[in-house]
């Protein structure tokens, strides 16, 4: 006997039935005996006799969703009589927020790799097909088995995870809206259109996805006769859609004639990435430089920027961007489609891979799509190396905090520790002033970019205000508070430029504000003062008392809004009319002292304290505060 099988389908539901169709290659009637293993655990599920061309499992309903092998004896190929399938929560999300997909597709892909007529590898190789059917044995991970680790370390650790197959991707995102964290695992190369679009609205509409795994989305697939057909051209020349609907050629997603860059989903691209195929040991050396230690993502690990880390884990294949290098920190440019939104953990410099495969970088990172987060490990190898203690606690790290509906009310850190006095945002940018009068300034984006000095004449600026729009001789820029009672008022470009003098502040003024064709001062007697930019002179004689400042100790204006800190660290907001008006509670001020407003987002800091933001919303009903 030697038995071979597969499956009619890549998964089920708990209490379905999924059929197995069994050949004896040596041309009698199939019998022997099955065993049913859950991959990540290793525990042995099943074991029976079968006879004959089919078998049918009746899963039972206890059976966790997990990933199963069905192992058919006696046989010489292991590959051939080894059928993976998944089974999926008949009610999903109820044990679990987060579902682990499984890459059939991709193992399809490489099924028999290399063997003419039978696979669609290699590229450079003439005879390779366009078509192959998952109606055939051989239909499991590669070698190297890029997503055991993971998947064992899930089974070890007892983390809350269900599974499904990629196909299912493919047939919409319903079953997805029951989960609220999507995990790609290694090597989740071949992506139908579907598939993609199902995992785009999924983070679009507040879903987050983890990509443990490089070289992800790289090829764009079909399936065909009722998904049971993988097919991949790979060139554009033989495949017939190129007449008709050239967005679904298969060919790789960033190139012509589809061009839609698959780093616009997963943030990196193989294109920018690199790959060690002629000498597999050397890839074990490499490890991450860590680019952002204080990000919420290395929380308990210990490293510090500069670091090296996860050797072993920078493996094979790796997705990386394209970058600018600023004072020492990679900013995403976003002119290869990554998103502007990406923000560098950490990088690996492969360059030197050109003497073993393809040159490049790999790219640890994160990212908004939507109202959706999107983490990427940039490598192949990921989950093989959660022996290490760092490679583990990001990855728990990662999937605690993204299988939990998003704190709104969390700041996240943005920048490194600065001494700065006050803080402010104009023309896309974020302005302070340090205890040492300096003037800096800083893109406004989640990357942790350091301050650059602006050089000009220094000014002791307590506070810092701008407006959005121009008033009457007063073009968009720079307001200033000095602790001696004056506002003043600058050009916000990042050369020299004189301030000049606008008006006087009413007495004993904290903090400034500038909306609506006016500016908003807090007193230390807790009085809100309002001047309209029609009435400014340099005597401040105009200056009126509009209400109680709710013992602001900070104030900033967004979408017309006026926000504040008070001594309690609550966060404040009231409409900035010219009349006394109710604050409201949104949340806390995360113990800053400084207050500023970018694109919804309200920018926090404090004396020596980190730069950190949150999205300018309430995460609870806004409640009065008694002023």
């Amino acid at each position: 006997m030697n038995l071979a099988a597969y499956a009619s389908a890549t998964a089920c539901t708990q209490g379905e039935e999924l059929t197995f169709h069994v050949v004896d290659e040596s041309g009698d009637v199939p019998q022997g005996f099955v065993e049913i293993t859950d991959v990540p655990t290793r525990s042995v599920v099943l074991k029976t006799d079968i006879r004959g061309a089919t078998w049918t499992l009746v899963v039972p309903h206890d059976w966790p969703s997990s990933l199963y092998r069905a192992t058919f004896s006696p046989g010489e190929s292991l590959r051939d009589r080894e059928v993976y399938f998944v089974l999926r929560s008949r009610r999903p999300g109820t044990l679990a927020k987060v579902v682990v997909a499984i890459p059939f597709i991709t193992w399809q892909a490489y099924n028999r790799a290399g063997s003419p007529g039978h696979s669609i590898y290699w590229t450079e190789q003439p005879d390779r097909v366009p078509k192959v059917s998952f109606d055939r044995p051989g239909c499991g991970p590669v070698a190297e088995w890029w997503e055991y680790g993971l998947l064992r370390w899930l089974g070890r650790v007892g983390h809350p995870v269900e599974y499904c197959s990629d196909v299912d991707l493919h047939a919409g995102d319903e079953f997805l809206r029951s989960y609220q964290l999507l995990v790609v695992t290694a090597h989740e190369e071949y992506w139908t259109w579907e598939m993609r679009d199902t995992v785009e609205q999924f983070a679009y509409h507040g879903g987050n996805v983890a990509i443990f795994g490089g070289n992800t989305c790289w090829w764009q697939a079909r399936l065909e006769d009722n998904l049971r057909t993988l097919v991949c051209y790979r060139d554009a020349v033989r495949d017939p859609l190129a007449a008709t609907d050239p967005k679904r050629v298969t060919v790789e997603w960033s190139s012509a004639p589809v061009w839609r860059p698959e780093n616009m989903l997963t943030g990196a691209t193989f294109r920018r990435g690199a790959g060690c195929w002629t000498d597999m040991q050397r890839w074990k050396t490499e490890s991450y430089v860590a680019r952002f230690s204080d990000h919420w993502v290395f929380e308990g690990t210990g490293i510090r920027d500069g670091d090296t880390f996860a050797r072993g884990a920078v493996g094979y294949e790796t997705d990386s961007i394209e970058w600018s290098d600023i004072d020492g920190v990679p900013r995403a440019t976003g002119r290869d489609g990554t998103p502007p939104s990406f923000v560098v953990l950490a990088t690996a410099d492969l360059r030197h891979w050109r003497d073993y495969g393809q040159g490049g970088t790999a790219t640890m990172g994160i990212f908004k799509l939507g109202s959706g987060t999107v983490f990427n490990a940039g490598t192949v190898n990921w989950g093989n190396r959660l022996d290490d203690p760092v490679v583990e606690r990001i990855t728990k790290n990662v999937l605690d905090k993204l299988a939990k509906l998003p704190d709104l009310s969390e700041w996240v850190t943005i920048g490194p520790r600065a001494n700065l006095m006050s803080l402010g945002a104009c023309d896309n940018l974020l302005f302070g002033t340090t205890v040492d009068d300096v003037l800096v300034v800083r893109e406004a984006c989640a990357q942790n970019l350091r301050w650059q000095t602006i050089p000009g004449e220094a000014v002791r600026i307590c506070c810092l205000a701008a407006p959005r729009e121009a008033g009457p001789s007063l073009p968009v820029g720079l307001f200033g508070a000095t602790p001696d009672g004056q506002l003043l008022y600058r050009d916000a470009v990042e050369t020299v430029a004189p301030w000049r003098l606008v008006t006087l502040l009413p007495q004993g003024s904290v903090a400034i504000a500038v909306c609506n064709g006016a500016v908003f001062a807090a007193t230390q007697a807790n009085d809100l003062m309002y001047l309209p930019f029609s009435e400014i002179d340099a005597s401040g004689s105009s200056w009126r008392a509009i209400g109680l400042a709710a013992g602001a100790i900070a104030l900033a204006a967004m979408n017309g809004l006026l926000f504040a800190i008070d001594a309690d660290d609550r966060l404040l907001a009231r409409l900035p009319l010219p009349a006394s008006a109710p604050w409201h509670c949104i949340g806390s001020a995360g113990g800053h002292t400084m207050l500023a407003g970018y694109a919804g987002m309200l920018v926090g800091a404090g004396s020596g304290g980190f730069l950190r933001w949150r999205p300018a919303i309430a995460a609870v009903p806004p409640a009065e505060v008694a002023t």
